[in-house]
């Protein structure tokens, strides 16, 4: 009787098996996931993101990793990273690699399953249709071999290839993203900066409600139902009768500080000659002249005006108020067409073919000064010229910008890695502004839920020193505006 229950897959007794069964509905079986190696050269420590769940390296991954390894591209550099680490794994496992090694220690808790490595010849069984000469190929074999050897459990090819994802799945094997690098699922859920109050904020939330005015500002401090879910920084507007722009300053619990908003609107408050066009663009530009604000990030479609508002600004508090020494502005070069090759000069003159924005935008900045004729509308362009740098992603790392209004343009096309590296390069009195439009990503492998820009707005929400908006509507031409509509 004893030797029967231990080997009966399930016990006849009812009181035993309310208890088993809860015990199974608690902790199904873990999933076997086998990666593609798109999956380590997009992130290597995807090894230990996988929590309870086992992993699977087909010998192809490690072939192609291997392949990949050489370069100083960011890709050369993640592949060499997943490299060490699967060594530093194997080297772990005192038991041999047989039987999977376990990633507990090594990952700090973060996973409890094991790591397998293909440790034995598969015989191919592909349909005659796909050549087994091909990397992809070898590995849906090696797919197919574990659906096979293991039955009653589920096992999910993982790779950020699509084609690859398709064939898997025309070949009746489960097939999944790499989804542990996505902020969101849906980029309409990204935090956009603004809230628009409802029609009664003032009767729900007008109880015992505190105001004074403070240098040309006006300051309410109130509490109600709505203000739990502000975040700090975040921009609150009323239309009607009565209108209010402004933006929450301090939360404290409950209760919630709102400052009114400088209207950059009116001309007497010009930055640059520039005013703002609309709601978003006096928000952008309160966060891009407020001193307290380190980290700003804009987001909008073309022709919003990222660009030249924080141009603006940037020349406005470098110049003018000399509360930065210079504007260093970098972006990402990838091309939207075909590569025009390697271009001669210095490490500014590379990056200028890059940089037509930033002419655009300084020949609108240039011709708002409007005093001095040519020659001093030459010598206005000379001066900013000599304030803005430009300067390539490629060298940033190990830099440190004291003082300094960076720029980092076309941010959509970093990898929250890339963006990491990026924004921790900011010394003390430099003001970071990230700009993009997610719509418009060039880079393989990344979405809208995956991309930098992404990540560091929905990391950044919140912070006392940082602030994002969207900007919503189009300033550049009734043309550019339809276009962005129909086409």
């Amino acid at each position: 009787m004893p030797a029967t229950r231990k080997t009966a897959p399930a016990p006849t007794s009812a009181s035993a098996s309310t208890p088993k069964r809860g015990a199974n509905r608690k902790r199904p079986p873990c999933k076997l996931f086998v990666l593609d190696t798109n999956v380590l050269m997009h992130d290597p420590t995807s090894l230990f993101r996988f929590e309870e769940h086992d992993l699977y390296v087909p010998i192809m991954t490690l072939e192609e990793l291997d392949n990949n390894k050489k370069g100083t591209s960011e890709v050369a550099r993640n592949t060499r990273q997943a490299s060490r680490m699967l060594d530093e794994i194997v080297s772990s496992a005192v038991d041999g690699i047989e039987n999977g090694i376990a990633l507990g220690t090594l990952s700090h808790g973060q996973a409890s399953g094991r790591l397998h490595l293909q440790t034995e010849a598969i015989d191919v069984r592909l349909p005659a249709a796909l050549p087994t000469a091909r990397g992809d190929n070898q590995i849906l074999a090696v797919v197919m071999h574990l659906v096979d050897k293991f039955p009653g459990r589920e096992v999910i090819l993982v790779s950020k290839d699509i084609n690859m994802r398709i064939k898997a799945r025309a070949l009746g094997l489960a097939a999944q993203d790499y989804f542990n690098d996505k902020v969101l699922e849906d980029s309409d859920l990204l935090y956009s900066g603004t809230l628009e109050l409802p029609a009664d904020f003032w009767d729900t939330h007008g109880r015992g409600m505190e105001s004074w005015k403070e240098e040309g500002r006006t300051y309410y401090r109130l509490s109600g139902p709505l203000t739990p879910d502000l975040l700090v920084n975040e921009f609150v507007f009323q239309d009607g009768d009565n209108p209010l722009q402004a933006w929450v300053k301090e939360k404290d619990g409950r209760s919630v500080v709102l400052e009114t908003l400088v209207d950059y609107s009116h001309s007497k408050n010009n930055i640059w000659g520039i005013t703002a066009r609309n709601r978003e663009q006096n928000c952008a530009l309160n966060l891009l002249m407020n001193p307290e604000i380190d980290f700003v990030t804009l987001l909008g479609q073309a022709g919003t005006g990222k660009t030249l508002l924080t141009l603006a600004a940037g020349l406005t508090q470098t110049l003018e108020s000399k509360r930065y020494s210079e504007v260093i502005m970098t972006r990402v070069t990838v091309p939207v067409g075909e590569d025009i090759g390697f271009l001669p000069g210095t490490e500014e003159e590379k990056m200028a073919p890059w940089m037509g924005a930033l002419e655009d935008n300084l020949d609108v900045l240039n011709g708002t000064t409007g005093e001095g004729g040519d020659w001093g509308r030459a010598a206005t362009r000379d001066l900013i010229r000599s304030r803005i740098k430009i300067k390539s992603l490629n060298f940033m790392r190990g830099r440190t910008f004291l003082n300094k209004f960076l720029i980092i343009d076309e941010a959509q096309n970093l990898t929250p890695k890339q963006m990491k590296t990026l924004i921790t390069r900011a010394g003390p009195g430099t003001k970071v502004v990230c700009m993009g439009n997610i719509a418009q990503i060039d880079t393989p492998y990344l979405t809208e839920g995956s991309s930098g820009l992404t990540f560091v707005v929905d990391r950044f929400k919140g912070w006392a020193h940082s602030g994002h908006i969207t900007l919503q509507r189009g300033e550049r031409s009734r043309l550019a505006d339809h276009a962005a509509e129909v086409l």
